[in-house]
């Protein structure tokens, strides 16, 4: 049985430097019948284990660490018995919303994860958040960005631990160079190509 994503939408709240924000997050997860992982684990636990179902939680990749992403993580962890992947260089952002708590598998860049018979290779994608990473799926045709790349652009780096500059050479020396047809799964929002966005992103 091949691999696919199932998603669904989650609506919470963001808090970052002082200001909290209303937010709808998108959960993804990729897998078959019998086995899956999951992309972000933002608001709602029970949600993002209904979609997961019946099947084999392997993990719970997380593409930043900001709480919008990682707040239900933990709980999400205890429930399925599925190990929390990070990136270690946001461990300061992890630590804003999980002080007491660590996650359990450092994330690093051209680490593959397989599951459901295919892999998804991790790109680390500063600039949002120092730990951002993006996950590429070459068998499925898509790429879930977290907060990195959107439809219509960057990802926002006006709080702390971004950088405007980074974000931009991350998209540009990491996801602009896959096909053009490769769906971007985003964060938040709706799907975009790669191809859509080569126009849009400021050259300067």
């Amino acid at each position: 049985m091949s691999a696919r994503v199932d998603h669904t939408v989650t609506s919470g709240t963001f808090s970052l430097d002082g200001e909290t924000f209303d937010v709808d997050n998108n959960v993804w997860v990729v897998g078959d019948d019998e086995e899956c992982i999951v992309i972000d684990a933002p608001h709602d636990a029970g949600a993002i284990l209904a979609l997961v179902g019946g099947r084999k939680l392997k993990a719970i990749v997380c593409t930043h660490a900001h709480d919008d992403h990682v707040r239900v993580a933990p709980e999400v962890r205890e429930r399925a018995g599925a190990p929390i992947l990070l990136h270690p260089a946001d461990k300061p952002v992890w630590e804003l919303t999980h002080p007491d708590l660590l996650w359990d598998v450092d994330l690093a860049d051209g680490q593959r994860i397989e599951v459901a018979g295919t892999a998804l290779e991790v790109l680390h994608t500063p600039g949002h958040a120092p730990g951002a990473v993006c996950l590429y799926a070459a068998d499925l045709g898509c790429v879930f960005t977290g907060d990195t790349l959107f439809e219509g652009g960057p990802g926002a780096t006006g709080r702390s631990f971004s950088d405007a500059d980074l974000i931009r050479e991350s998209i540009r020396a990491r996801l602009l160079v896959l096909p053009g047809d490769t769906v971007v799964h985003t964060g938040h929002g709706a799907d975009t190509t790669i191809g859509a966005e080569r126009g849009g992103l400021d050259q300067s």
